[in-house]
């Protein structure tokens, strides 16, 4: 009679990634608390500061700065700035902290402080693909005979499968 192995206690601290186990996982699996540890070594409990920074602070000022850590306990915001910038901005720090606080709801950013160091550029957003203007010709939704809408919903996804021609 064969005996199940006894349940092993888990010795897994709260925040520690779960072992491979020899065999292939989703990335996206591990994308999110891997991010999420990234985000809270820089004391920023909430990522939306740094993923909506654009928004909040402006396309003129996140071109040349950009966050770096943050002091929740203190207040103190790091933002990380091209070398000249550092001291025009110090002078609108006051109106910067408004402007976070303003998006975060709350007075959480009390100071501002800046260290120099060159950006890498922003990438420009993705350029999101156009369909081919028509279904390959060996496709079978040209001899679909149904109802129309369901044809015409076919037809649509046989042009984004469809191969593109370079534009």
């Amino acid at each position: 009679m064969a005996r199940t192995p006894p349940q092993k206690q888990s010795s897994k601290a709260p925040g520690e990634l779960p072992a491979r186990r020899g065999r292939a996982a989703p990335v996206a699996n591990d994308a999110g608390p891997v991010g999420n540890a990234a985000f809270l070594r820089a004391g920023f409990t909430d990522p939306s500061l740094v993923l909506r920074w654009t928004e909040i602070a402006g396309a003129d000022i996140a071109r040349i700065a950009r966050p770096l850590k943050f002091n929740e306990s203190g207040g103190v915001l790091t933002l990380l700035a091209e070398p000249g910038a550092a001291l025009f901005l110090g002078h609108d720090a006051r109106a910067l902290a408004g402007r976070i606080n303003a998006y975060l709801g709350r007075p959480a950013v009390t100071r501002v402080k800046f260290v120099q160091g060159s950006l890498s550029p922003i990438p420009p957003p993705p350029r999101i693909p156009k369909p081919a203007p028509s279904a390959a010709p060996g496709d079978p939704v040209h001899n679909y005979s149904g109802p129309e809408t369901l044809k015409n919903a076919l037809q649509s996804l046989a042009r984004w499968r469809a191969p593109r021609q370079e534009r």
